[in-house]
């Protein structure tokens, strides 16, 4: 098993008619999950224009903890309740840094990774400190260093490299790949 945290991705094409539907039980998923001890987070991504696959993430602290999410008795009778409203399931899992490149066989050079995440990286550590150095200026480099880490870490981890890495799919992965809006971004089918 894995100490790693783990991703699961699962792709859901929405059956004709029940966009809405589809919606409120991706979000009664992801709302089951958060009872789950060693969940880290989770989202769903709408697709791009014209296409009807959604992706939903799941971020567990480790292999065993999502194993018990998994193979509980709530979310087999949540996926039983999904019953009719998607099509064509798909899943996949990563672990550690690489779920930030994808849940392929093949990731990208680590210098492409490690490009990826200082494109992610740099804008928003320079706005960290343009928007709060002055409050920070007082203390010790230390001190700055913690409380920037501290609040940059978790915003890097669930937003901005992420964001970065699925910006950069085709230039990473040397394939045009399509983008995938965030749910609140989508507009009904």
């Amino acid at each position: 098993m894995s100490a790693h945290p783990v991703t699961l991705m699962v792709a859901r094409r929405v059956a004709s008619g029940r966009y809405h539907d589809l919606i409120a039980w991706l979000h009664e998923g992801e709302h089951l999950a958060t009872d789950f001890p060693g969940y880290l987070g989770s989202g769903v991504l709408a697709p791009p224009p014209g296409d009807d696959e959604f992706q939903i993430i799941f971020r567990f602290a480790d292999e065993q903890t999502l194993a018990s999410w998994e193979h509980s008795a709530s979310r087999t009778a949540w996926l039983a309740r999904g019953t009719g409203l998607f099509a064509q399931p798909q899943e996949q899992r990563a672990v550690g840094i690489d779920s930030w490149f994808g849940a392929t066989n093949r990731q990208p050079p680590r210098w492409k990774q490690s490009v990826a995440i200082w494109l992610a990286f740099f804008p928003v550590s320079l706005c960290f400190n343009l928007i709060f150095g002055h409050w920070l200026s007082d203390f010790s480099l230390v001190s700055r260093v913690l409380l920037s880490t501290l609040a940059l870490t978790p915003l890097m981890t669930y937003l901005f490299i992420p964001l970065s890495t699925r910006l950069l799919a085709p230039w990473l992965h040397g394939r045009r790949r399509s983008t995938l809006r965030p749910l609140e971004a989508a507009s009904p089918r």
